[in-house]
């Protein structure tokens, strides 16, 4: 075990998005001099993942000698009691932070600009996202199948059920680079995975949405036409899930979802890490 006072493992913990951990956790910690290794755990929402997480805290104190910094934002009672029993300094993201983090660092402040562990347009970090933004939309929407292999997610799905917001989403925000294929009615009768994304059917995943939502968002674009007709959106719908669960391809229902929301539920299915920087 080794102890080194300018490392910190920091976790952002949340039985939402953890999105709002996150940026209040780097901002604050701009403040200090220090190197950090950063985990987000979304979504802990019960007893069983209160208990990963606070394993997975407790065996980075093991390893460092050094109490991990966790940010957290959680209302469940029972979760919270499980996390605060890990062995780590907590600032609930509601509370003061500066303070507390001065005292368990023993560092003064140092206030910088460009210091902020957030974005830096010097970066190759920052470029890498500006990089997946534009291989993004370059696969949006079924425009192009190429050069699969570069991509870190691939969304399928029937038209309108989320996957261009999500997909841009994932590249700004967290320089992910993301491809969409939209599967339309005439695609139905013989509806497969599609020939080129089938070697990479370990990195696809599927959007879903309740029918009435899929009604109600295509009316918007296209009133009184077939396309937006329930008996349409519940076909397509039905014949879409199916050759999920055959292909075995993971999907998501975004109904009752933000954009956040799922992009943050698509980055825990697929493991994939968020290239915040």
């Amino acid at each position: 075990m080794q102890t080194n006072a300018n490392f910190r493992d920091v976790f952002y913990v949340s039985d939402g998005t953890a999105i709002t951990s996150e940026t209040l956790g780097h901002a604050v910690l701009g403040q200090f001099d220090i190197e950090i290794q950063q985990t987000t755990l979304p979504f802990v929402e019960s007893i069983e993942r209160a208990n990963l997480v606070k394993s997975q805290i407790d065996r980075a104190y093991e390893k460092t000698g050094e109490k991990p910094l966790v940010f957290y934002s959680i209302v469940i009672p029972e979760v919270k009691e499980i996390i605060n029993s890990a062995q780590a300094n907590f600032y609930d993201v509601l509370n003061l932070l500066v303070e507390p983090l001065k005292n368990d660092l023993q560092l003064e402040p140092q206030p910088q600009l460009q210091r902020s562990h957030s974005i830096d347009k010097d970066s190759a970090s920052y470029h890498d996202r500006i990089a997946a933004i534009e291989y993004t939309l370059a696969h949006d929407d079924g425009i192009s199948l190429n050069n699969l292999e570069q991509a870190d997610i691939i969304l399928l799905g029937v038209s309108r059920c989320g996957k261009t917001p999500t997909s841009l989403y994932l590249a700004m925000q967290f320089g992910i680079r993301a491809v969409n294929y939209p599967f339309i009615a005439e695609d139905m009768a013989t509806l497969k995975l599609p020939k080129a994304i089938e070697p990479y059917r370990y990195k696809t995943y599927g959007l879903t949405i309740e029918p009435e939502r899929l009604v109600t968002i295509r009316h918007e674009r296209y009133a009184n036409s077939e396309y937006a007709s329930e008996q349409q959106c519940v076909e397509e719908l039905n014949k879409v899930e199916s050759m999920f669960r055959r292909e075995a391809i993971p999907y998501l229902n975004t109904t009752s979802l933000s954009v956040e929301e799922i992009s943050t539920r698509l980055l825990d299915m697929s493991g994939l890490k968020r290239r915040m920087c």
